[in-house]
């Protein structure tokens, strides 16, 4: 009996040594060197499966170290890394690009060992895809109306290109006939997000400048994009029809950027355009194709499943998701079981950029799919499943750990002592926003451009839902429930959802362009800050005389030296420049024998300071109020 207690006691005696008791809790220790790999948005859960503890304990020691959280819940980084080092292992959070290669591995799909697998004789020539870049209202769309002899402009809210699409115009190039692949990125600055996109997808880019305007900005940040994706850019000098046009300035400035015309030695090739008038398009074109041929290996293998991406995609009404697709090799066809970032489907129909079917598409071809349970994001990696069965599989996963990484991001880490401020101080003041939109890529780029948003850390901006498709019930009764504002970009209530929100008393706003989106919620939340006040100061006076008074106390024969001294306002008493008296209050003003509402400067007056009376010859009292500062 005694020698199995004896052998109890020294089983306690190792488990301690391995599990230290963190607030009476055991748990399973590392050497400080033992990594444990999470994906963004993992739980204590997760943690607790990978070291082989009791996630209960996990919440209990997190609460001893001062944070307070749930074994389902999404966590962050640092939360992670706080808890981990208490415990004696490293923390490597694994990048999504990771965490997708490894979900896509479990299902016997690699893409780097698919391409790294394809000989010389596997890969064809395909066409290069292009993205138009430039600065707002320098004529990118106009540009492309030339190409493609099509008039998108007139349909854009206030000429600003709002959605990305994507065209293919044919060019014969040294006898034969060559596909190009156009893609239309938006122009205006909010939609940066959405132009990066364009330039990872894109092989050459087309610099947009106006010859009469100059480098801008926004040319700068398009050029940015373009460098820093390793693009090869052609200058389209757009508008030298017009007076004032000097192209030649152009080729100048942009040479400060290492852009080097071909004239002055460089190896960047300037066209001079006018899109308007339809001048030097096909010189335009042949610069394009023969800098794809300069300094571009084209190729892709079109005898395997498609890979590609989502440029854009949108709800119809008649037509469900509709995703505009560009494949990068491989062969996408009429059938075919796909999965596009979160969405999956097979595919019903495709079309072409003129609305005609296509029963097959090829490396560079841009198409509209239907067929897609789900509108999948702008820029989502496109992919052709061995089974139906499976692209399902991998986009639940994928939505999973989306929704997860999205809460972990969102989370506010609260500390025992944050906490009981936060109670004593009242909560933060939070501005709720469901995000609804016409297409995947503008409810994105808005949403990215309303949380850059500053106005301070005493409101916060959080969007609580985004979707693409018309506002509906479900919409309103979020906002109601959330206290939210719905924001409408190019899209209006669905059937009988307007009267909701106007009984549920929710604030609804449609927007057609983006940025007065913008100035609308940073007005919002500027509205929600507190009021500061600023001291403004009113007037002088200077004591020439102190007067005794039983029923008033000392009364100070004052002449007024700048302003006005007003009865009731707040005043202080300086001697000798230092304040000896503050925060008191004028509460009686005569002229003479008679009250007195204000005096203004050069006129003699009696001041009554109330209870204070320590007045001498000579002290200056000065008089102020507090006014609401405006924000800036």
């Amino acid at each position: 009996m005694r020698g199995r207690k004896s052998k109890r006691a020294k089983r306690q005696e190792f488990e301690a040594m391995q599990a230290p008791s963190l607030g009476g809790v055991q748990v399973p220790r590392g050497n400080g060197k033992t990594v444990v790999r999470l994906r963004h948005g993992s739980s204590l859960n997760d943690f607790a499966d990978k070291i082989d503890a009791n996630p209960a304990a996990l919440v209990t020691v997190l609460f001893h170290l001062g944070e307070m959280a749930t074994a389902t819940q999404s966590l962050d980084e640092d939360t992670f890394g706080t808890l981990a080092a208490e415990l004696g292992y490293v923390i490597e959070m694994v990048s999504a690009e990771e965490e997708d290669r490894e979900l896509l591995g479990a299902f016997d799909i690699d893409l780097e060992a698919e391409e790294a697998g394809e000989s010389d004789e596997d890969l064809a020539p395909r066409p290069p895809v292009v993205t138009v870049m430039g600065h707002v209202d320098h004529g990118k769309t106009k540009l492309l109306d030339a190409i493609r002899s099509t008039d998108v402009v007139a349909g854009e809210a206030g000429g600003i290109t709002q959605h990305i699409g994507a065209y293919q115009v044919v060019k014969e190039h040294e006898g034969v006939e060559r596909p190009i692949t156009f893609i239309d990125t938006p122009g205006h600055e909010a939609f940066t997000a959405m132009r990066a996109r364009g330039a990872q997808v894109t092989d050459i880019a087309i610099l947009v400048v106006a010859a009469d305007d100059g480098v801008m900005p926004q040319t700068i940040e398009a050029l940015n994009h373009a460098q820093a994706a390793n693009v090869p850019i052609v200058v389209a000098v757009n508008k030298v029809d017009k007076e004032g046009a000097n192209p030649a300035k152009i080729r100048q400035q942009l040479t400060e950027y290492n852009l080097v015309a071909e004239e002055y030695g460089g190896d960047t090739m300037f066209v001079d355009v006018s899109a308007k008038q339809g001048l030097h398009i096909d010189q335009l074109l042949e610069a394009v194709l023969l800098t794809a041929d300069a300094a571009l290996d084209l190729r892709a293998n079109p005898d395997k499943d498609a890979r590609g991406v989502a440029i854009e995609a949108n709800l119809d009404k008649g037509r469900g998701a509709v995703a505009t697709v560009l494949v990068q090799s491989g062969t996408l066809r009429v059938g075919d079981a796909i999965v596009a970032g979160t969405a999956y489907g097979r595919v019903r129909a495709m079309f072409d950029e003129h609305g005609e079917t296509v029963v097959e598409a090829g490396p560079s071809r841009p198409v509209q799919v239907l067929g897609l349970a789900s509108v999948p994001s702008a820029g989502a990696t496109l992919l052709v499943a061995p089974e139906e069965r499976t692209d399902r599989q991998i986009a639940e996963k994928r939505e999973a750990a989306e929704r997860a990484a999205l809460l972990a991001k969102r989370r506010k880490r609260i500390s025992l002592e944050d906490f009981t401020q936060a109670l004593a101080q009242g909560k933060v003041e939070t501005l709720n926003l469901v995000i609804k939109g016409d297409v995947s890529g503008a409810v994105e780029a808005l949403e990215d451009a309303l949380l850059k948003i500053d106005v301070g850390e005493e409101v916060d901006l959080r969007v609580i839902h985004r979707g693409v498709g018309a506002i509906t019930q479900n919409d309103v009764n979020l906002a109601t429930v959330d206290s939210a504002i719905i924001i409408g970009f190019n899209v209006k209530f669905a059937e009988r959802v307007e009267d909701l929100a106007d009984r549920e008393g929710v604030d609804v706003r449609f927007y057609s362009v983006i940025y007065q989106a913008i100035d609308d919620v940073e007005a919002a939340l500027k509205g929600m800050l507190k009021p500061e006040y600023e001291e403004a100061q009113l007037g002088t006076a200077e004591v020439r005389e102190v007067f005794r008074s039983s029923k008033f106390g000392n009364i100070a024969g004052s002449i007024v030296r700048s302003g006005e001294i007003r009865r009731n306002s707040k005043a202080r008493v300086l001697r000798g420049g230092k304040v000896i008296a503050d925060n008191l209050t004028i509460e009686s003003l005569k002229r003479f024998k008679d009250d007195a509402t204000e005096v203004r400067e050069g006129y003699e007056c009696g001041i009554g300071l109330g209870s204070y009376n320590d007045l001498q010859l000579e002290d200056v009292i000065e008089t102020f109020e507090m006014r609401e500062k405006p924000r800036v």
